[in-house]
């Protein structure tokens, strides 16, 4: 029978951790994004109660969320970690571990300490997972949809051809939007 400690590990891994903060980064970089709706995406993580997000909270979040687009765009290995490394640098406190004063099991952290703001949570939290997985794979960690209709990012994984695409609705899209292209430019009056 797993324990408590196995259910948190496994909604805070390393990967969980990355999807995590690439779904906060899609809900930050819309518009004026609403308070209530990243704390809905917080929660869908496993974030614990109560989870309190005023309009300052958001605005520091997204401008977090912004820097860390920047490791999402690169498109080697060497360039993601320069993103990283930048951010890390002048972003991040050092390495340290924590239970949360014994409420979780101990992990690591890169903010300043168990009350940083969240802003600060949010880069050091995704700093922490992007770079676990540039080092676990040697390549980007993730990408931004190639739809151009679409700048969501997202989590590569896997071994296969690497996605260009953050969900199947953006790829087909894509396509169809593509061959509608191919058969208008086949056609007498087609740019053809």
């Amino acid at each position: 029978m797993p324990s408590h400690s196995d259910d948190w590990s496994t909604r805070h891994s390393v990967l969980a951790t990355a999807r995590r903060a690439a779904a906060l980064i899609n809900a930050l970089t819309d518009g004026l994004p609403d308070p209530a709706g990243v704390a809905d995406v917080l929660r869908a993580y496993g974030e614990p109660e109560p989870i309190v997000l005023t309009t300052h909270d958001v605005a520091g979040m997204r401008a977090a969320a912004a820097l860390l687009r920047h490791v999402f765009a690169a498109e080697h290995a060497d360039d993601a970690a320069s993103a990283l490394n930048r951010l890390l640098r002048e972003h991040t406190g050092a390495l340290r571990l924590t239970s949360h004063g014994g409420s979780t099991p101990w992990h690591p952290h890169l903010d300043h300490d168990d009350d940083a703001s969240w802003d600060e949570w949010l880069l050091a939290s995704s700093c922490m997972a992007l770079t676990v997985l540039v080092w676990d794979r040697q390549r980007p960690p993730g990408r931004i949809c190639a739809s151009s209709s679409c700048q969501n990012v997202f989590i590569t994984q896997g071994s296969g051809p690497e996605r260009r695409y953050c969900s199947r609705r953006c790829a087909t899209r894509e396509r169809v939007a593509a061959h509608r292209r191919s058969r208008f430019a086949g056609q007498p009056g087609g740019d053809g």
